[in-house]
């Protein structure tokens, strides 16, 4: 084998991510958590609800370019397998999403007082 035949490809000739490739995943990556961080900060938006979709909307395209970009997964690569990963992940992605909202919103309305049960302490 020459030295061209392992220029890219690591274990089992799975090819590896190019500097061009992490830089555009990074670049990404920071865009992706700088726009909603200026979004909550900044109150961009003034319906909580709107921003907490969009904010998790980004959260889960960032999650397709960190498995894109730095995990190289894509239908060809590792016989189909990562694209199996890839939807089980998606799946996921939904359930503790999904979750975690359903539980902050009840915890939100089932823990904190009320306005006019705050009047009424002493």
């Amino acid at each position: 084998m020459s030295a061209h035949d392992h220029a890219g490809h690591g274990h089992g000739g799975a090819p590896h991510g190019s500097l061009k490739g992490y830089l555009i995943g990074f670049v990404l990556s920071v865009i992706l958590t700088a726009i909603p961080f200026w979004m909550v900060m900044t109150g961009a938006i003034d319906n909580k609800q709107a921003t907490a979709v969009i904010v998790m909307a980004f959260a889960a395209v960032q999650i397709v370019v960190h498995m894109v970009f730095f995990l190289h997964m894509n239908p060809a690569s590792e016989g189909g397998w990562s694209m199996l990963a890839l939807i089980f992940t998606v799946i996921l992605v939904v359930i503790v999403l999904s979750g975690s909202l359903w539980v902050m919103y009840h915890l939100n309305a089932n823990m904190m007082p009320g306005l006019h049960e705050m009047r009424e302490m002493p």
